[in-house]
């Protein structure tokens, strides 16, 4: 089988991820994804596509994630991981799409405006 390579994106985070027949290896940025991403929730959210379209164990898989915060990569990781499965296997889109795994997720940081604070917060009002 030939390298299935895909990215995801979730707010800032950027994940590559290179899938390849295997033994269930999960490596990001060249650790294990259990080192990588120290807490069980997160440890759940990056390994979620493969746990609902039942791979786990059959593919070793390479991500490089840059950008954003921790959770951020672990959702990015998570819906380039089923892109890549529903490119090797497309009977397995509706069980991921169900569970919102296919679907990126738009919201963003909103910009800060002039005149402002922060995007949506005014300077401190001052009576007297």
């Amino acid at each position: 089988m030939p390298t299935t390579n895909t990215s995801g994106r979730r707010k800032t985070a950027v994940a590559r991820v290179y899938l390849n027949d295997g033994a269930g290896a999960l490596t990001v940025n060249g650790k294990d994804y259990k080192e990588y991403f120290p807490t069980l929730p997160l440890q759940y959210v990056a390994t979620q596509s493969l746990l609902v379209s039942a791979s786990e164990g059959k593919f070793d898989i390479i991500a490089n994630v840059a950008g954003g915060g921790v959770k951020g990569q672990a959702e990015a990781v998570r819906l380039a991981i089923a892109k890549a499965i529903v490119e090797l296997d497309a009977e397995k889109k509706p069980a991921l799409r169900a569970k919102g795994l296919m679907t990126r997720d738009p919201r963003m940081v909103e910009r800060k405006k002039p005149g402002r604070k922060k995007a949506r917060r005014k300077f401190q009002f001052s009576k007297r």
